[in-house]
C-alpha cells in the first residue's frame, strides 16, 4: 500500500464504490430468503450506504446445511495442509491488491479513521491470514509415551461447522482473526457480522472465493442478532461459536449452547483495562503518549482500551499535563481526513450510550475535553474520579479517559485488580522487579510493561474474569479452540503367537 492520500480522494473512491448487498452462501450473493432488507449507514454522514439482505434462521439454516456439506465431504477439511495454504496466501495477495478499496469502505461503513483502517487494520488483516495460513503445514501432531507393543498417537482434526459471531469495532480485523485459524484448521465456517459493519466481511468472502476457496466454506450471513445470531448460537448442526462482543451477549452464547447442542464457545469479551504509571516511570513524554493512543484509539471503541489510568501521586501532575498535550493532537472529524485521529462513534444508539457518560463526567473533574462536538462525534475526554464512581467501574467504550490517584503500588494494584473485567493492563515503571510483580500479580491476560498494546499475532489474546471464556485469538492457541485432540491407540501385539491351540 503506498501513502495515505488526501480527503478529497478517499471521498472520490467512497463514491465510486461498489458495495456489496446480499448474503453469501455456497460460493454466491444472496438475497435473504424473506426479501428483507435493512439499512447499512455511514455514522460520520447519517447517509444511507446501501441496503443489506436481512437475514433470519432460514437463511442461517442454509448457510449451515451447505457448509456442513462442504466439511463432509472433505472439499477443504480433507484438502492437503499445503493445499490450503496456498489458497489463504492466495487470498493474503487478493486482499492486499484491494486494500485500499477495503479500507476505505471500512472507513464509511464504521465510522473509523481513514489512517486507523490505511495504516493498521488492512495491513493487520493481511498479516494475519498469511500468519496462520503458514502455519497449517508447520503444527505437527504427538505420539505418547507407550510400551513397545502399542502406539499412542494424538492427532488434531477441524471441530467442524463453525459459528463465526463478529463486533463491529474492528469489523475486518475480527473476521481475519477468526476465520485465519478456523480455516487454516479445516472447518466450514458461517461468519455473522455485526449489523452495524457488514461490507468489508462480504468483499472478503467473494475474494475467497477468487483465490480458489470451495464454494460453502466460508459464508456470511447478515442481520441482526436476533434474527441470525441467535438462530446461529442455537443450531443443532453448529459444532463450536466463537463470539466477539458484549459481556452481555456472551452470557446468552452460553445459554444458546446449553439449549440446544452443548457446542463448543470461545467468547472474548468486555475490559476496563488499568494502565498503572508509579512514581519512578521514566521518559512520561513516551508514557503520555502511550495513554492517550490506549484511551483513544479506535475512539476508544476497543476492549482492550487503557480506559483506568491509575497514576501515583507523585508523578500525577507532570504525567497529566503531558497526557493532555498529546490529547490535543488528536483531532475529530471527517474520518476520511487522514489528518483525523478521532472519527465517529458507530451508531446514533452507542453515541447516545456515550454522551450519558458524559453527564456523569459532569459530576466529576473534568481535566479535558467533555463536549459534543457534532452528531456521533465526542472530543477525548480526560475526567478524574473516585475509583468506585461508574466513570472507573463500567466499560464506556467511548473516547473518556478515567484518572485515579493512588498512593503506593500495593494501592495501583488493588485498584486495577478491583473490576468484573480482566482483558488488559499495562504498567510504567523504571524498577524491573516491581514490572514483573505487578505483571504477575495483575489479574489479566495480557499485560504490557512500559507499553501499551495486544501483543501481537503470535501471542494469544483473551481475557480473565468476564472478559472472555473458553480460549484465545491469535498465536497458535488459536488453532486449539477450532480442532478436535483425537487419540489413536495401537495395539501392536501379534496376536497370533498367543492365540490357544
Amino acid at each position: 500500500m503506498t501513502g495515505l492520500l488526501t480527503n478529497q480522494e478517499y471521498k472520490a473512491i467512497a463514491g465510486a464504490l461498489s458495495l456489496p448487498q446480499n448474503a453469501f452462501i455456497d460460493g454466491t450473493f444472496r438475497p435473504a430468503i424473506s426479501g428483507r432488507t435493512f439499512a447499512t449507514v455511514n455514522p460520520a454522514t447519517g447517509e444511507t450506504l446501501t441496503e443489506v439482505a436481512a437475514c433470519g434462521a432460514e437463511d442461517v439454516d442454509l448457510a449451515v446445511q451447505k457448509a456442513r456439506e462442504a466439511f463432509e465431504d472433505g472439499r477443504w477439511s480433507r484438502l492437503h495442509p499445503g493445499a490450503r495454504k496456498e489458497i489463504l496466501l492466495r487470498l493474503a495477495r487478493l486482499i492486499g491488491r484491494n486494500a485500499r478499496e477495503l479500507a476505505v469502505m471500512e472507513s464509511i461503513d464504521s465510522g473509523k479513521t481513514i489512517y486507523d483502517c490505511e495504516t493498521v487494520d488492512v495491513p493487520e488483516t493481511i498479516h494475519v491470514i498469511r500468519w496462520h495460513a503458514e502455519l497449517i503445514d508447520k503444527i505437527y501432531d504427538q505420539v505418547a509415551p507407550a510400551s513397545d507393543d502399542h502406539i499412542a498417537m494424538i492427532v488434531r482434526e477441524p471441530v467442524g461447522v463453525v459459528g463465526l459471531v463478529l463486533p463491529w469495532n474492528f469489523p475486518l480485523l475480527m473476521l481475519a482473526w477468526k476465520i485465519g485459524p478456523a480455516l487454516a484448521a479445516g472447518c466450514s465456517v458461517v461468519v455473522k457480522p455485526a449489523a452495524e459493519t457488514t461490507l468489508t466481511a462480504l468483499r472478503v468472502a467473494e475474494l475467497a472465493v477468487e483465490a480458489g476457496l470451495p464454494r460453502g466454506v466460508l459464508n456470511v450471513v447478515t442481520g441482526s442478532g436476533a434474527d441470525v445470531g441467535e438462530p446461529l448460537g442455537r443450531h443443532p448442526d453448529v459444532d463450536m461459536v466463537s463470539f466477539t462482543g458484549s459481556t452481555v451477549t456472551g452470557r446468552r452464547f452460553l445459554h444458546y449452547s446449553a439449549d440446544s447442542n452443548l457446542k463448543e464457545v470461545v467468547l472474548e469479551l468486555g475490559g476496563k483495562n488499568p494502565c498503572i504509571v508509579l512514581d519512578d516511570a521514566e521518559d512520561l513524554d513516551a508514557v503520555a503518549a502511550h495513554v492517550v493512543n490506549g484511551a483513544f484509539w479506535n475512539m476508544g471503541q476497543n476492549c482492550s482500551a487503557a480506559s483506568r489510568l491509575i497514576v501515583q501521586r507523585g508523578i500525577r501532575d507532570r504525567l497529566l499535563e503531558r497526557v493532555r498535550a498529546h490529547a490535543r493532537e488528536w483531532i475529530v472529524g471527517d474520518p476520511l481526513d487522514p489528518q483525523v485521529r478521532v472519527g465517529a462513534l458507530v451508531s446514533p444508539a452507542h453515541f447516545g450510550k456515550v454522551s450519558a457518560y458524559l453527564e456523569a463526567a459532569g459530576q466529576e473533574t473534568i481535566l479535558m475535553g467533555g463536549k459534543i462536538v457534532a452528531d456521533g462525534f465526542i472530543e477525548p475526554t480526560i475526567v478524574e474520579a473516585p475509583r468506585d464512581s461508574r466513570l472507573a467501574a463500567e466499560e464506556i467504550f467511548g473516547p473518556i479517559l478515567t484518572v485515579i490517584t493512588v498512593d503506593s503500588f500495593e494501592e495501583a494494584i488493588a485498584v486495577a485488580n478491583d473490576t468484573d473485567y480482566g482483558l488488559a493492563a499495562s504498567i510504567f515503571t523504571a524498577n524491573g522487579k516491581r514490572a514483573l510483580r505487578g505483571a504477575r500479580m495483575l489479574r489479566a491476560g495480557t499485560v504490557t510493561v512500559n507499553s501499551f498494546g495486544e501483543g501481537d499475532i503470535a501471542t494469544p489474546f483473551g481475557g480473565y474474569k468476564q472478559s472472555g471464556f473458553g480460549g484465545r485469538d491469535n498465536s497458535i492457541h488459536a488453532h486449539d479452540q477450532y480442532t478436535q485432540l483425537k487419540t489413536i491407540w495401537l495395539d501392536l501385539t501379534d496376536h497370533a503367537d498367543t492365540a490357544l491351540d
